[in-house]
C-alpha cells in the first residue's frame, strides 16, 4: 500500500507531470532505423544487463488479464526470456477478478507459476491465502537497483517482497480528437471549469463531448479517483483508501456531484456507455473522421495501444492533456501490474528477476502503450516524445505519487465486476442524480469488504 505522502510532495509530482504534458502530444517515429535486436543480441536499447540461468527443459505458465495488443506485446517479452534461458513459457489468459480465477486454478491443483496482479489488495490476498511465494535474492537485488523505495514497498506484504511492479500507468490523462477540437475552436483545458466549457463548445459544434467505457467498472473508479484526489486532497484520499472515513463523507458527495456535471449532462456522454468496453471507448473517439462518436476519452497512457488500432496518428490526430485540476492541484494517479510467484522454482524466480530488469521493460516500451517505473530503462526505448516524457516524469517523481484507490481496496470492493465500487459507479453513471443512494451503497459494500 502506498505510504502516506505530504500534500507538498503530491503537488510537486503533479506539477512535474502536468508540466511535461502541457504541450500537445508529439509523435516521434520508431528508433531511427535501429533494429529491435542488434548484432550482439541486445534488445530495447539497454543491452543484456541481467544475468539469467540456463533453463533448458523448464516450462512456465504466466497468467494475466491482458488481452489484445497488450497481451501480444507482453508475449514478445516472454519470447526474449525463452531465447535467453531455453525455458518454455505459456501465457494463460485470466479473467477478472483474477483472485477468483487463480482460486479455481489452485483448487484444481494447477496454478500458473507466475501471475500479473493488477491490485496491491490482490497481492495481499494471495499472500494471506498462502498462494504467493516471496521473491528470491536475485529478484530482490534487481528491484533494489532499478526501483524507487515506494514502488518496492507496494509489492511488499508484512515486510516481505512478493511483487515486481513490471508495468505502471499514469491514469491522469484525457485523450482528444484534434480535428474535433480544431473544428470547435477550443484549446486544452487546465481546470475542471475550463473542461466543462470545452465540453459545451464541442457539443455545440455537433459532436458528443465524451466517450466512456462504462461496461468495465474500473474506468469509472479512475474517473472518481482523479476528481476526488484533486478536490478533497491527498490526506482525505489516503483515509478513504483505507476506509478510515466513510463513503457517506461529505467529500465523497462533493466528488460525485462534480462527476455528475459530465455524466449527468444530457448527451455529454456517448450513447451506450454501459455497453461500451474500454478499447471501444478509445477507438470510437478516433474513427469517423471529423464526426467521431465522441471528442474526448479519459484514461491512462496505455490508451495509446488502442489508438494505434485506428487510422489516427498519435501526435497529429490524437493528442492528450493532463486531467484538469478540480481543486487547487491537478491529480496524479498511478496504477500498475505486479508479477507474483505462485509456484516457486528456479525458472519462476528467474522470470521475476528478468521482469525487474531494464531489459524486459525496454522491449515492451518500444512497442508502445506501456510505462515502466524501472529507473534503468533508457527513455529512448519509448516510441514517441510524450511517452518518453510520461516515463521520465514517473521516474523523477520518485515516491511522490498516489496509487489507484480501488486497486488498494479488498478485491470484493474495488476489483470485482458487478459488485462493490465497480457496480455502484456503473449504477451512478446510469442515474447520476442519485448521489445519496450511491454513497449509501458504496459504504455498505466497503464496510462488508473491509470488515469494519
Amino acid at each position: 500500500m502506498t505510504p502516506p505522502r505530504s500534500r507538498r510532495g503530491v503537488k510537486a509530482a503533479a506539477a512535474l507531470v502536468a508540466g511535461v504534458l502541457a504541450v500537445s502530444l508529439t509523435a516521434c517515429g520508431g528508433d531511427d532505423g535501429e533494429d529491435d535486436e542488434d548484432r550482439d543480441g541486445k534488445t530495447g536499447g539497454t543491452g543484456n544487463t541481467v544475468t539469467l540461468p540456463k533453463l533448458d527443459g523448464a516450462s512456465l505458465e504466466v497468467a494475466a488479464v491482458w488481452t489484445g495488443a497488450e497481451q501480444k506485446n507482453f508475449k514478445q517479452v516472454l519470447a526474449e526470456f525463452e531465447k535467453r534461458t531455453g525455458a518454455k513459457v505459456t501465457f494463460v489468459p485470466a479473467q477478472d477478478p483474477i483472485i477468483n480465477f487463480l482460486g479455481s486454478k489452485v483448487a484444481g491443483g494447477a496454478p500458473p507459476d507466475v501471475a500479473l496482479l493488477p491490485q496491491p489488495g490482490a497481492i495481499k490476498q494471495a499472500v494471506d491465502k498462502g498462494w504467493a511465494k516471496p521473491l528470491g535474492a536475485e529478484a530482490v537485488k534487481e528491484l533494489g537497483e532499478n526501483y524507487s523505495q515506494g514502488w518496492q514497498d507496494i509489492g511488499k506484504v508484512d515486510g516481505k517482497q512478493y511483487g515486481v511492479y513490471y508495468k505502471a500507468a499514469n491514469k491522469s490523462l484525457i485523450w482528444y480528437n484534434a480535428q474535433v477540437f480544431e473544428n470547435a475552436g477550443v484549446a486544452e483545458p487546465k481546470t475542471w471549469d475550463e473542461l466543462l466549457t470545452v465540453a459545451q463548445t464541442v457539443y455545440d459544434s455537433g459532436v458528443t463531448p465524451f466517450s466512456v467505457g462504462g461496461a468495465e467498472g474500473w474506468t469509472l473508479t479512475d474517473w472518481f479517483e482523479n476528481v476526488y484526489l484533486s478536490q478533497a486532497g491527498p490526506e482525505k484520499y489516503d483515509q478513504l483508501t483505507k476506509h478510515e472515513i466513510k463513503w457517506t463523507d461529505p467529500s465523497v458527495k462533493q466528488a460525485l456531484t462534480t462527476l455528475a456535471e459530465i455524466w449527468g449532462k444530457k448527451d455529454y456522454v456517448a450513447s451506450g456507455a454501459l455497453q461500451t468496453d474500454f478499447p471501444a471507448s478509445v477507438t470510437q473517439t478516433f474513427t469517423g473522421g471529423d464526426q467521431p462518436k465522441a471528442g474526448m476519452v479519459y484514461e491512462g497512457d496505455f490508451a495509446q495501444v488502442n489508438i494505434g488500432e485506428t487510422e489516427a496518428e498519435i501526435g497529429t490526430d490524437a493528442k492528450v492533456f493532463p486531467f484538469p485540476a478540480v481543486g487547487d492541484t491537478a491529480p496524479v494517479v498511478s496504477g500498475g501490474d505486479a508479477a507474483v510467484i505462485l509456484e516457486d522454482s528456479e525458472a519462476a524466480q528467474a522470470l521475476a528477476t528478468f521482469l525487474a530488469s531494464p531489459d524486459a521493460a525496454a522491449i515492451h516500451a518500444k512497442l508502445g502503450g506501456f510505462l515502466s517505473p524501472n529507473k534503468g530503462v533508457d527513455p529512448s526505448a519509448y516510441p514517441n516524445a510524450v511517452q518518453r516524457k510520461i516515463a521520465e516524469a514517473l521516474v523523477a517523481s520518485g515516491d511522490d505519487f498516489r496509487f489507484d484507490m480501488s486497486d488498494q481496496a479488498p478485491q470484493a470492493f474495488g476489483g470485482t465486476p458487478g459488485k462493490g465500487e465497480w457496480k455502484a459507479l456503473q449504477d451512478f453513471l446510469k442515474n447520476p442524480k442519485d448521489v445519496a443512494g450511491t454513497q449509501a451503497r458504496l459504504e455498505a459494500d466497503a464496510a462488508a469488504a473491509y470488515g469494519n
